[in-house]
C-alpha cells in the first residue's frame, strides 16, 4: 500500500534545504559501488534514498563515504538528512533507525594452512582478528569477543590485506567480501556460516523527530513488502543478502 504524500512539516524536516542529503556507504559492496563508466554511486541504498526523495518530492544529493564510521557520523552530525547502516546499539545515540530492510552475513577469512576451521575457535589467546575501524563488525566483536585481540584498521582492504601479510590469524567481514577475496587469488579461505547477521537499515538524526522515524519506517516496510528491495538486489546482481522480513 503506497503511503500517503507527506505533510510539508514532514518534508522539510527531512529536507529542510529543499533537497535530500543521502550518506551513502561504499565500504559496503552490498549496498553501494561507483559505477565503472560513470563513476557515480549506483547499488540498493541509492536507488532507496532516489525513491524516498521523489516519495517527498525534492531533489537528491548524494553525499558518499568510504567507510560505514564516516557515514555514520555525517547523519548524527546533520550534514546528511538519511543513511544507510547496520543497526547497533553503540550506534542509537543521535540517530533513529527504521527496522531493516536487507540482511547481510558476517564471516571470517583465515590463510589456508590455518588451523582453524571453526567460526568459534577463532576467540582465543593468540588470535588477532583484523576489522574496518567502526564497521558492524568491529561494534559486534568488541563487545562479543573476550580473549582474542581485534585488530582496528582504515577500511576492509586493509583489513584483508593484514591476513595476507602475516599481520592477522582472522580477517572479519561481509561474507560476499570474503567469497570474492577467496577467489580472487589462492591462500586464504572462509570459515564455514557466520559468525553474525547484520540488520541494514535506515537511519535520520534522532533531531528529526518520531514523526520522521515513523515515515522513514512506513517507507521501509513498503518497500519490503512491495518487492522494491528485492528487485534492487536482483538489478544490481547481489548475492549473499536477503530482504529481511517485515517489521
Amino acid at each position: 500500500m503506497t503511503q500517503p504524500k507527506p505533510s510539508p512539516a514532514l518534508v522539510s524536516a527531512f529536507a529542510p534545504s529543499g533537497t535530500l542529503r543521502a550518506s551513502i556507504n561504499l565500504g559496503n559492496p552490498i549496498l553501494a559501488n561507483k559505477d565503472a563508466a560513470t563513476g557515480e554511486p549506483v547499488g540498493v541504498s541509492t536507488d532507496l534514498a532516489r525513491e524516498f526523495a521523489r516519495r517527498l518530492g525534492v531533489g537528491i544529493e548524494l553525499v558518499v563515504f568510504e567507510k560505514a564510521a564516516a557515514s555514520v557520523d555525517a547523519v548524527k552530525s546533520e550534514k546528511a538528512d538519511i543513511g544507510f547502516f547496520a543497526i547497533d546499539p553503540a550506534r542509537s545515540e543521535g540517530l533513529l533507525f527504521t527496522a531493516p530492510y536487507v540482511l547481510i552475513e558476517g564471516s571470517y577469512l583465515v590463510r589456508g594452512a590455518s588451523e582453524l576451521t571453526d567460526n568459534a575457535q577463532v576467540d582465543r589467546a593468540g588470535v588477532r582478528i583484523s576489522v574496518g575501524a567502526g564497521s558492524a563488525y568491529d561494534l559486534f566483536l568488541t563487545r562479543e569477543i573476550k580473549h582474542a585481540e581485534i585488530v582496528r584498521l582504515q577500511g576492509a582492504p586493509a583489513a584483508l590485506a593484514a591476513l595476507r601479510s602475516g599481520q592477522v590469524e582472522v580477517a572479519a567481514g561481509i561474507k560476499q567480501l570474503l567469497e570474492a577475496e577467496a577467489q580472487r587469488e589462492p591462500g586464504v579461505r572462509v570459515l564455514p556460516g557466520r559468525f553474525m547477521v547484520i540488520q541494514q537499515a535506515m537511519g535520520t538524526p534522532a533531531s528529526r523527530g518520531a514523526e520522521a522515524q515513523g515515515l522513514l519506517a512506513a517507507f521501509v516496510e513498503e518497500m519490503k513488502a512491495g518487492g522494491f528491495v528485492a528487485d534492487a538486489l536482483a538489478r544490481h546482481r547481489i548475492e549473499g543478502a536477503a530482504v529481511a522480513p517485515a517489521a
